[in-house]
C-alpha cells in the first residue's frame, strides 16, 4: 500500500519535482462561491447568515451568539479526563507563548542621535491586536487542541478580545475556550463564518485578524478576505515527513505515518532513509496497522495517493529532500538526531529522536500546532504571539537636525520627482510660503 521509491533506480529528479510540489490553487468553483457568500454577507449581515446556515447546512441559527449560561452548561459536560489533560495541555502550551511574548518584548527599541546641537529619535513599539477571530471546525470534528493553541497565543500577545467561531460546538471545543481565555463564541462555519469576522454584522464584531483550520469553503473564504483583514495561512493538508536510519524502530515509524494520514485523504505521509529494509518494513506495519484504525478509509487515501518510502544513497541526500519538500513536520528517527536538527532550516516543527513522536507537538508538548503545509515552511513560521502584534514606528526630530538631513532628504525627493516632500522640508528648515 505504501509505494516504495528507491532513488538509485530512477530519474530522480522527474521524482523529487513531482513529489515537491503541492497545489495551493483553491478551486474556480468554491472561491466563486465563496465569493457570492462573502458579499451577501457584507450586504445583510446577520440575516444572511441565517438563511445561508438553513440552506448550506440545513441548520436553523437560534441564535448567532452562543449565550454564555449555555456554553458553560455545555462545557461542563466535558469528562473528567479531559477537563484535566486539556488543563495541563493549556498550562504548557500558555507557558511557551509566555516566554516567546518575553523575549517577543525586546524587539521594541530606540536609537538616539545628537546631530550638530540638535536630537532625533527613532524608535520601534510592539502593539497587541485588539480584536481576533478563531475558527475551529464543528459537527464531526472536535478539535479542542486547536482552541488551546490559537487563543493562548493570542492571550499572551495581549490580545484584547478573542472570539470564537464554531459549527455545532462540541463540550470539549467549549471547556478548552473557557480554560484559554475566548471572549464570545459564535455557532457559524463556513465562509459565513469568515464574512461576519472580516466585515461584522449586527451581533459579530469586526475582528483584525482570522486564524484557524478550516474546510476548502473556509480557506476560499480566507483568501478573499485577505487585505481587509489579516489571516494566519492558508492551510493546505497535513504532511509528515519522518527521516529514519537503518536502526529506527518501523513499528514506531509507521504510527507516525498514520498518524497523519488518518487526518484526511489529502495528507501526506513520506518516509525518507537509506535503508532499503527499513522502507521494506515500514511499509509492511503501514499495512498491518492501518486495518485496526477508525478512521481507516480517510488514511488508506492518503497513503496510496499521496505517501511513500523514498530510498536514498544515504542520510545527507534524505536531509537534502527534506529540506526541498520544507515538511510541516518533520520527524527525526536517526542516530544523532539532534545534530541533524541543527542542519534543519525547511520544517515547521521539528520532531528530534525516537521518543518524540509528532502527536506529543500535536496536543501537549507546548510549541504551536497551527503550522506551514505545501512547502510553505521555506519562508513561514508557526503560529505563535509574532502573529498577534504589530510593530509601529515612532519619528522625534528637533529642528537642528531637520536642518542638519534636509539636504539629503530634498536630493532624494527630487530624484524620485515628490516635489511636495522636498517643499515639506524646505518650508520647515528655510521658511517661505
Amino acid at each position: 500500500m505504501l509505494r516504495i521509491v528507491n532513488l538509485l533506480d530512477i530519474d530522480r529528479e522527474e521524482l523529487l519535482t513531482r513529489l515537491c510540489r503541492r497545489e495551493r490553487a483553491a478551486s474556480p468553483d468554491v472561491l466563486s462561491a465563496a465569493r457570492a457568500i462573502i458579499d451577501d454577507v457584507r450586504a445583510r449581515g446577520d440575516i444572511a447568515l441565517r438563511e445561508i446556515t438553513e440552506r448550506i447546512e440545513r441548520r436553523s441559527l437560534t441564535s448567532i451568539e452562543l449565550p454564555r449560561a449555555e456554553w458553560e452548561r455545555l462545557a461542563d459536560s466535558t469528562a473528567p479526563d479531559v477537563r484535566s489533560a486539556l488543563a495541563r495541555a493549556h498550562a504548557r502550551i500558555r507557558r511557551f507563548h509566555d516566554e516567546e511574548a518575553r523575549h517577543l518584548s525586546n524587539a521594541a527599541f530606540a536609537i538616539d542621535e545628537i546631530t550638530d546641537g540638535g536630537r532625533s529619535r527613532v524608535e520601534l513599539r510592539v502593539r497587541p491586536l485588539a480584536r481576533v477571530g478563531v475558527y475551529a471546525p464543528g459537527g464531526s470534528a472536535r478539535y479542542p487542541s486547536t482552541v488551546l493553541m490559537a487563543v493562548a497565543a493570542a492571550r499572551a500577545a495581549g490580545v484584547g478580545e478573542v472570539l470564537l467561531t464554531t459549527p455545532g460546538p462540541s463540550p470539549e471545543v467549549l471547556h478548552a475556550a473557557r480554560i484559554a481565555g475566548v471572549d464570545r463564541v459564535f455557532t457559524l462555519g463556513g465562509a459565513q463564518a469568515i464574512a461576519a469576522f472580516a466585515y461584522g454584522t449586527e451581533t459579530v464584531k469586526r475582528v483584525d485578524k482570522i486564524v484557524g483550520p478550516g474546510n476548502a469553503w473556509v480557506a476560499a473564504a480566507k483568501r478573499i478576505v485577505f487585505g481587509d483583514v489579516a489571516i494566519d495561512s492558508i492551510a493546505g493538508p497535513s504532511e509528515i515527513l519522518v527521516i529514519a536510519d537503518a536502526r529506527a524502530n518501523p513499528i514506531w515509524a509507521a504510527a507516525d505515518l498514520l498518524s497523519q494520514a488518518e487526518h484526511d485523504g489529502d495528507a501526506a505521509a513520506i518516509l525518507v532513509t537509506p535503508s532499503a529494509d527499513l522502507a521494506a518494513r515500514v511499509a509492511a506495519e503501514v499495512e498491518r496497522q492501518i486495518v485496526t484504525l477508525p478512521r481507516r478509509a480517510i488514511a488508506e487515501t492518503a497513503i496510496r495517493s499521496n505517501s511513500a518510502a523514498i530510498v536514498t544513497r544515504d542520510l545527507d541526500e534524505a536531509i537534502a529532500f527534506s529540506e526541498r519538500f520544507a515538511p510541516e513536520h518533520l520527524e527525526l528517527l536517526v542516530e544523532s538526531a539532534a545534530a541533524i536538527a541543527a542542519r534543519i532550516t525547511n520544517a515547521g516543527a521539528v520532531f528530534i529522536g525516537d521518543h518524540t513522536p509528532e502527536a506529543i507537538g500535536d496536543y501537549y508538548a507546548g510549541p504551536n500546532h497551527v503550522l506551514p503545509t505545501a512547502g510553505a515552511a521555506r519562508f513561514s513560521s508557526p503560529l505563535g504571539v509574532h502573529d498577534f502584534v504589530k510593530r509601529i514606528s515612532m519619528i522625534t526630530y528637533s529642528a537642528a537636525t531637520l536642518r542638519a538631513h534636509a539636504a539629503d532628504v530634498k536630493a532624494l525627493a527630487a530624484v524620485e520627482g515628490l516635489d511636495a516632500h522636498a517643499r515639506a522640508v524646505t518650508l520647515r528648515t528655510e521658511g517661505g510660503k
